[in-house]
């Protein structure tokens, strides 16, 4: 067990997990149980109603089954809000993520504790400026004698941070140290010795992003690409460009572009995917953090929303994120469809003329992020707070 500074005198956690996009909401959660357990010795409940999705990244874990335990961390099934509960079942922190409804049982028992828990709602991640005012406010219980604190992620020290484990850093280093290792990680994916030195991009999209403009590009640019794209993603795209449907495991080419479908990946390879390459294309919360700790260049394809407030989220992001350059905020607007881009080729030239410059401030974008502290860290040390004065 890696153990930071002191920062909680709680031992256990309850953490509730509804997904709604596939793997996003199941993603973030289970790296922040695994966090908590492994470096800071708590015992973690993660509650989750999908495990289904939880399985594609979690290889292993057996559908329908109440209770189970992996990586040392309780899995539980979450299948309705009748569940029941006992004061004696309660942990000492108890998080709701995104604002899940916990089951009232639960609730209720949170009351009757004779030492009540730690409650939070752990937001979603985003660089607007309002969050700084909600993070850490409380919200008293209408009926019951409870309060729940809201702890935002963010992007500097007035809010959460972002999650980082205690030797992300130095894996990173020692497996981009290893060129044997980062090679045979490759060609288990499907690469041949010939493609390793080509230009390596990662696939990871909603459905509804410019995939064809994309490949059209990469086909055009001189340059040989490899794109490699989980299985699922963006299929309907590739199996109308390429004119057949196309199977996990396959490669198919076309000019200068070979593309890889591969089974979906564990969390801590798909670390490694995200190192390997050369530029990233990820979407919604738990990829997009992880793009910033590989310090690739990368595009983000945000989750949609209502009234196209996904863009204004993109455009905060964008507004404080300090590697950005004309081409790359052209590229991101674009395949989030904020702008129409005419000459994708064009464009994706000065976004790959462009790459080494970007790949050092990205560099040095991890290193500031990093200032602002580790947000499972952050979020314990807020715990122990609320717990002392309360005492």
């Amino acid at each position: 067990m890696i153990q930071h500074e002191e920062t909680s005198q709680h031992t256990s956690l309850a953490l509730f997990c509804k997904v709604v996009d596939n793997y996003g909401d199941i993603g973030i959660c289970w790296r922040l149980a695994r966090q908590l357990q492994r470096e800071h010795g708590i015992h973690v409940q993660l509650w989750v109603d999908d495990l289904a999705s939880f399985q594609r990244i979690c290889p292993g874990l057996t559908l329908e089954i109440d209770r189970q335990f992996k990586a040392e961390v309780e899995i539980c099934w979450w299948k309705n809000q009748e569940l029941e509960f006992t004061p004696s079942e309660i942990a000492d922190i108890v998080i709701e993520f995104f604002a899940c409804d916990i089951p009232p049982s639960y609730i209720t028992a949170m009351s009757q504790c004779s030492e009540r828990p730690v409650w939070f709602n752990l937001e979603g991640l985003t660089a607007e400026e309002w969050v700084e005012g909600c993070h850490r406010l409380p919200s008293s219980h209408p009926r019951l004698p409870l309060t729940k604190y809201f702890f935002f992620p963010g992007f500097n020290e007035r809010t959460g941070g972002l999650m980082f484990e205690a030797e992300l850093e130095n894996q990173r280093l020692a497996f981009l140290a290893n060129s044997e290792l980062k090679n045979d990680f490759l060609k288990n994916l499907g690469l041949d010795e010939a493609d390793l030195s080509t230009f390596k991009v990662s696939l990871f999209c909603y459905p509804h992003a410019p995939v064809a403009s994309l490949l059209d590009a990469l086909i055009a640019t001189e340059r040989p690409t490899f794109l490699l794209v989980p299985e699922g993603v963006a299929s309907a795209t590739l199996n109308s460009f390429f004119g057949r449907e196309l199977k996990s495991g396959e490669t198919v080419s076309r000019g200068n572009l070979r593309v890889r479908i591969f089974p979906f990946l564990a969390q801590d390879d798909y670390d490694r995917l995200l190192w390997a390459c050369d530029f990233n294309f990820v979407r919604g919360e738990d990829s997009f953090v992880r793009a910033q700790w590989a310090q690739i260049p990368f595009v983000w394809h945000i989750y949609p929303q209502d009234d196209n407030l996904h863009h204004k989220k993109l455009r905060a992001f964008l507004s404080t994120y300090t590697p950005i350059n004309d081409a790359l905020r052209d590229l991101s607007f674009a395949w989030n469809e904020v702008m129409q881009v005419s000459d994708w080729t064009a464009l994706w030239t000065k976004v790959t003329d462009q790459h080494l410059q970007t790949q050092l401030q990205t560099q040095e974008w991890a290193r500031q992020k990093r200032k602002n502290g580790d947000l499972s860290a952050n979020l314990l040390r807020f715990a122990k707070e609320i717990k002392q004065k309360s005492a």
